[in-house]
């Protein structure tokens, strides 16, 4: 379906902002992005040229999560909003406020303006940060039945804010009056790897950085439910245009992996090139002494050892959607970091 109506795309600037509006623009879609400060757009035109060619199918407004000016304004004529933006922090900020007050107000902010403006679906971007966080060790399979537990001790400010901003946004919908148009959709990808488009520190890519880079002393035994942002990108485009996945969330995930297996990975493509991949599994009784004198390795210690399983049928099924395989998404995003020369 190609159309001269725009698609806002929020946060134009972000990792997975940036592929979604590659692929909508390769589709023929006039694109929409909102910025928090114009001053990124030209910079961003420069970064998407390398990909795509835009001519003047693609304009930028001013917006922000924490305003309602320019709301109304970028979304007016729009059938469809990704709304991608939500802060991700590399490090956890001293007030979990700080992420949960623009993912939560943020995402009802983008919704209240589409439902006025007459837009006919929002694809929100969630996590499965939003599903799997906060749960007993003894829970390991999860679907998009089950939701992250806000108020658990073990869970993290990052999965907080976006198990609130979804079960906000949910709770929206129901407000809207019977025979409403807008229609929502949510996608719940894993740990989103995949080809940088510039030298923005990205934080999905610190970890392979890090391993690239030789930093890390060695690997801790902790595993991730990895998928290519070119694949979330795709999923969004689908679940805009799919009647079927009106009122439903996807969880976004191709397959997991351990450390030491992306490790591996890395090692077999670029050893010979001279980049030093550490490959030494540590004990995790080690691991967890370090993290006594280095707080990064804190991060890892609700998750080291511990196997979980994701089903993602549902996304699969509705959305038609094919991923690419974990190897191909590592080492096309290691070889966009030594382009960019970030390694």
């Amino acid at each position: 379906m190609k159309t001269n109506t725009p698609v806002l795309v929020t946060g134009a600037s972000g990792f997975i902002a940036i592929h979604c509006i590659i692929q909508l623009l390769e589709q023929g879609y006039h694109v929409r992005g909102t910025l928090r400060a114009m001053s990124r757009e030209n910079e961003l035109r420069q970064t998407l040229a390398k990909f795509v060619q835009a001519n003047d199918k693609l304009t930028f407004v001013q917006a922000d999560l924490l305003a309602d000016a320019g709301w109304a304004k970028a979304m007016q004529g729009c059938d469809y909003v990704l709304h991608v933006a939500s802060p991700f922090p590399v490090e956890a900020p001293k007030d979990e406020n700080d992420l949960i007050r623009p993912a939560k107000e943020g995402t009802l902010r983008v919704l209240r303006a589409a439902a006025e403006q007459g837009v006919k679906r929002v694809v929100l971007t969630s996590s499965v940060a939003a599903i799997a966080a906060g749960h007993p060790r003894a829970k390991t399979h999860f679907d998009e039945k089950d939701w992250s537990l806000p108020n658990s001790p073990t869970i993290e400010s990052y999965p907080k804010s976006k198990t609130l901003a979804e079960s906000a946004a949910w709770e929206f919908m129901k407000t809207l009056p019977q025979g409403h148009p807008l229609e929502l959709v949510v996608i719940n990808p894993g740990y989103v790897l995949g080809p940088l488009p510039d030298t923005h520190q990205r934080t999905s890519g610190e970890l392979i950085k890090q391993l690239m880079g030789g930093t890390l002393p060695g690997l801790a035994r902790v595993q991730f439910s990895g998928v290519d942002v070119r694949d979330v990108a795709a999923a969004h485009i689908a679940a805009m245009t799919t009647p079927e996945a009106a009122g439903q969330r996807f969880l976004c995930i191709n397959e997991h992996f351990w450390l030491y297996e992306a490790a591996a990975i890395l090692n077999k493509h670029f050893s010979a090139r001279g980049y030093k991949i550490p490959t030494t599994i540590l004990p995790s009784w080690l691991v967890r002494i370090v993290a006594i004198f280095l707080p990064p390795a804190r991060s890892v210690l609700n998750t080291l050892d511990r196997e979980v399983f994701t089903d993602s049928t549902l996304i699969r099924k509705t959305l038609n959607w094919k991923p690419r395989s974990l190897e191909q998404t590592l080492v096309d995003m290691a070889e966009s970091m030594i382009e960019l020369k970030l390694v």
